[in-house]
């Protein structure tokens, strides 16, 4: 018998378990909140993109069964009314379409990255207040505090391997060979290599999702420092071997590493999954 059901015989009649209370019917047209109802042990009724999220995003794992809404920024709305979900969540992105969705169902609208607040905060409060609403705060907290013991361990793996000297570390994405996205203040890549005891090798300026994009020669600053590059990187050949990039000082001193394909925009615990991919990639460097 499942914890919390209750068998009550009486004369001539056994009443049978309390029913388990039924998942809550909600579509996510972001995937924000898509993550974090995951975490909050909730299967997504319907999201936007799905098949992206599963390429991009990957963790949490979104199940099959769950099946597309349409895009993040034209769900399908026959689909969804079809679906009759309980709630809808969304982003500012949608706000122009809220009263078409409420025609659906309730419509609840969470605060997307912005330049003037703290990100990592700013999807932190979004995950407990749609737990608070939930009702599954108890479980929200105690899994932020999993996280929060999982980066210290990592924290406490870096500091052991680099002998309590730990490098300074600048996050890249190519977008080609001769422009990269550079991550800085207020990405959740940062927050993550922040919580981790890193601090960055290159200084850049705060954005709305806290990256910059900037020619390759930008990268030959770094002087002292470990470069990572997400991948993957198609164009690796092309640019690797030029005398450009030989020539970079952390191509030089062997400090330049790869990091597994990693989503970085996304909610709280995106900094749990980047602070484990970031680690990895820095524990395939020697200790200098």
């Amino acid at each position: 018998m499942k914890h919390g059901t209750m068998l009550l015989c009486l004369p001539l009649l056994c009443w049978l378990p309390l029913a388990e209370p039924a998942e809550p019917r909600i579509a996510a047209l972001s995937w924000e909140p898509a993550e974090h109802l995951l975490q909050l042990g909730i299967t997504p009724l319907t999201v936007a993109d799905a098949a992206d999220y599963r390429d991009w995003v990957v963790h949490p794992t979104l199940p099959a069964e769950v099946v597309n809404a349409g895009s993040r920024t034209e769900p399908n709305l026959e689909r969804l009314a079809q679906l009759h979900p309980e709630l809808i969540l969304i982003t500012p992105l949608l706000e122009d379409m809220r009263q078409p969705l409420e025609r659906i169902a309730p419509v609840l609208s969470y605060g997307d990255f912005t330049q003037q607040q703290d990100n990592l905060q700013l999807q932190r409060d979004n995950y407990l207040d749609l737990a608070a609403r939930l009702q599954r705060s108890d479980l929200a907290h105690e899994r932020l505090q999993q996280m929060e013991q999982r980066i210290d361990e990592l924290r406490r793996d870096l500091l052991e391997h680099f002998s309590g000297e730990l490098p300074r570390v600048t996050l890249i994405r190519f977008a080609s060979a001769t422009q990269v996205y550079i991550f800085g203040p207020n990405s959740l890549p940062q927050h993550a290599m922040t919580l981790l005891g890193l601090q960055p090798a290159q200084a850049v300026p705060v954005s709305r999702w806290g990256n910059i994009q900037a020619p390759v020669t930008q990268l030959g600053t770094i002087e002292d420092g470990v470069v990572i590059y997400i991948e993957p990187f198609t164009q690796q050949e092309r640019l690797f071997t030029t005398r450009l990039w030989q020539a970079m000082p952390f191509v030089r001193q062997q400090r330049l590493t790869s990091m597994r394909s990693t989503w970085t925009h996304g909610g709280v615990f995106s900094v749990e999954y980047l602070a484990e991919a970031i680690s990895e990639a820095l524990l395939k460097l020697p200790a200098q």
